[in-house]
């Protein structure tokens, strides 16, 4: 009697994608693009020099985002290069505002917070900010603040101003390109001057965010640095942005609901 052995060999679904992402005018790479599978979660950033690989099918779509480009959806099959065309912006009229920078106040501080860092993945999450009448007599945003906790020197993340839209959402960005950051090791409060950008506090108030960059120069072992430091604090709304959509938490009947928010603040200056 003959016996007969099956051998089962299975393929994975997923493969690796590799790619460059460059400036469809000047052919020069973009670093710290946000490219993730469409309606899932699953991404990764590109790197300095525009390359990245991502661990997926090549049947899925890839979208690939970055402040001041075009947005790109592509067949990960169709992905080599990616060029991205550069977004155009109306200029506004020039408006000299006077800026004494005399007095300042800080916003958004939470009293006797306890802090707490997680090891988030590509996503954005954004701290919402009020308008208050009080608010005119220093509208100019001068400096924001970040609580972090990095294991290694020069950590890089990046920052995001939005404007409210008419749904409460995050709306328009308020800058017109990426602002990228570097952190110090250790636990600390970092302060960046962003005086430069002259930015006015809106009056239907305004959401400031994190970016985590899933890049080389960022990762300890399987982990990416920094861990930013979260407040647990009680909010009507929460808005997490993944995958490209925001998505809102809120309680039900009006009831506040407990979240982790990320310890960011903002400096007012006249």
């Amino acid at each position: 009697m003959k016996t007969l052995f099956f051998f089962f060999i299975s393929f994975s679904l997923s493969a690796q994608i590799r790619g460059v992402v460059k400036d469809s005018i000047s052919g020069e790479p973009i670093p710290f693009v946000n490219i993730w599978v469409e309606n899932e979660t699953i991404g990764t950033t590109s790197e300095a020099d525009g390359t990245f690989f991502l661990e997926a099918s090549k049947q899925k779509n890839i979208v690939i985002s970055v402040l001041g480009y075009e947005r790109r959806t592509l067949k990960g099959s169709e992905i080599s290069e990616v060029f991205l065309k550069p977004m155009t912006y109306d200029l506004s009229e020039v408006v000299i505002l006077n800026k004494k920078q005399s007095k300042q106040i800080e916003i958004g501080d939470i009293k006797n917070a306890i802090f707490q860092s997680f090891d988030n993945g590509p996503k954005i999450e954004a701290k919402f900010f009020p308008y208050q009448a009080s608010y005119n007599k220093t509208k100019f945003i001068k400096e924001v603040t970040i609580f972090t906790d990095s294991r290694i020197d020069d950590a890089t993340i990046k920052l995001h101003f939005y404007s409210v839209d008419e749904n409460g959402f995050p709306g328009e960005e308020l800058l017109t390109k990426d602002y990228v950051v570097t952190l110090k090791k250790g636990i600390i409060k970092h302060r960046f001057n962003i005086s430069q950008f002259d930015l006015v506090f809106p009056e239907k108030g305004m959401f400031v965010a994190y970016e985590k960059l899933l890049i080389e120069s960022n990762k300890t072992g399987t982990k990416y640095q920094p861990y930013v430091l979260y407040n647990y604090v009680e909010r009507d709304f929460f808005y997490t942005y993944a995958y490209g959509k925001w998505s809102k938490q809120e309680g039900n009947n009006s009831e506040k609901i407990s979240v982790n928010e990320p310890s960011i603040n903002l400096i007012l200056s006249n």
